[in-house]
């Protein structure tokens, strides 16, 4: 097929004018000015012409599926039976895809279903972004998210939980380094559940198997210990302690050293934080977010989307933080595309729009290098080659 736009994203804030790309199979194979692409392509080919413009698909690197994004969440998945959730998760996967999002990092589920569901997305049998899994995150017992069945304790239970995960197909180790706030009767956000031993443990047998570890990480310990266990992306990292928040600007620098990439994991629905919070620490945690970001921290864009209240339709709402934050929207819009392939381990195959690259596309209205509010004008999504439309089945 061969797309044409009014503007293609080519490169970070790089539009090419009145461009077009062509795609075989799941596959990009040229991009470049219109009427030269229309002459490689020849006339059989079918067309998708476009007057606005084309980006990369985009990447949420922090969701999870299993999880309603009602008040309840926890309930609603415990309530519910694994092939009821199932016709769920197929559901919110496709809500995904409509909103412009190609490839999703599910950060824990039960029972492998979100492996299940990758699979049949893979196989081209249900509509829905690329998912990289992380399967059952490991926990300890009675720590957060313990009812995903990932309790463990002790370093031979950690690594068999981890073989076990990797064996089921995971893209991705998630361990839940401190508490959380979905899991109420467990320990608080800022408190730590590993062990230095044990984190090290989980991370040497993921990265025996070339597989990138993600550590939940809301306590300015718990963000520390991950560090040193040299995990490959830390999740939340709000540097919170029992009586407020501790930056550690030495941890920061070895974040940057390591090249370990920070997903905020920021809600869609940022601006209604300061209701949860008083108004001073909501904005004390935003600044914290753009002094990680002004020390050289590489972000990538996640909203969460399965907690409460927080559905799987907000990647473009929740990147309009970023740019309340100060930064360009070239830089945001790489936060969510290439930087998010990068961290996610899918560098060489999406993120991007270029020949060899996987046909993953965004096709909105409007200009998003100038207003990020583009976004949500989604017209249509190619994911691997397959058109999508928020209100027509696959082509």
């Amino acid at each position: 097929m061969l797309i044409t736009g009014g503007r293609v994203l080519v490169d970070s804030g790089t539009y090419l004018e009145d461009g077009a790309v062509l795609i075989e199979g799941d596959s990009i194979t040229a991009v470049g000015p219109r009427e030269e692409i229309e002459e490689q392509a020849g006339a059989n080919v079918p067309r998708f012409a476009f007057d606005g413009t084309v980006l990369p698909g985009l990447i949420d690197a922090h969701v999870h599926l299993a999880f309603d994004g009602g008040p309840d969440p926890v309930s609603t998945l415990q309530d519910s039976t694994d092939e009821v959730l199932f016709k769920h998760m197929r559901r919110r996967a496709e809500q995904l895809l409509h909103s412009g999002v190609t490839t999703a990092r599910d950060l824990g589920d039960r029972g492998g279903l979100a492996l299940r569901l990758a699979a049949e997305i893979n196989d081209r049998r249900t509509p829905g972004p690329r998912i990289v899994a992380a399967g059952t995150p490991a926990t300890t017992m009675g720590g957060h998210c313990h009812f995903l069945g990932g309790e463990v304790s002790g370093e031979a239970e950690i690594r068999d939980l981890v073989r076990r995960n990797l064996a089921a197909g995971a893209g991705v180790i998630k361990a839940m380094v401190t508490g959380g706030g979905l899991t109420k009767d467990g320990p608080k956000s800022h408190q730590s559940q590993f062990t230095a031993e044990e984190l090290t443990s989980l991370v040497d047998e993921a990265h025996k198997a070339g597989v990138p570890v993600a550590a939940h990480a809301h306590g300015a310990d718990g963000i520390t210990a991950p560090v040193e266990a040299g995990v490959d992306t830390i999740e939340h990292c709000t540097w919170m302690t029992n009586g407020g928040l501790d930056f550690r600007p030495d941890v920061v620098q070895r974040i940057v050293a390591q090249r370990i990439t920070v997903c905020p994991a920021v809600s869609p629905h940022w601006e209604m934080l300061p209701r949860f919070f008083d108004k001073e620490r909501a904005a004390a945690m935003f600044d914290l977010v753009g002094r990680m970001a002004d020390a050289g921290v590489r972000l990538v864009a996640g909203t969460d989307a399965g907690i409460q209240r927080t559905g799987f339709d907000g990647l473009a709402p929740a990147l309009t933080f970023y740019s309340d934050l100060g930064l360009p929207n070239a830089s945001v819009i790489d936060m969510a595309t290439s930087e998010a392939a990068a961290a996610l381990g899918l560098g060489t195959i999406t993120g991007r729009i270029a020949p060899g690259y996987g046909a993953d596309l965004l096709l909105v209205d409007g200009d998003p290098l100038a207003d990020l509010a583009a976004l949500k004008d989604v017209r249509a999504v190619f994911a691997s080659g397959l058109r999508y439309e928020p209100s027509a089945t696959a082509q």
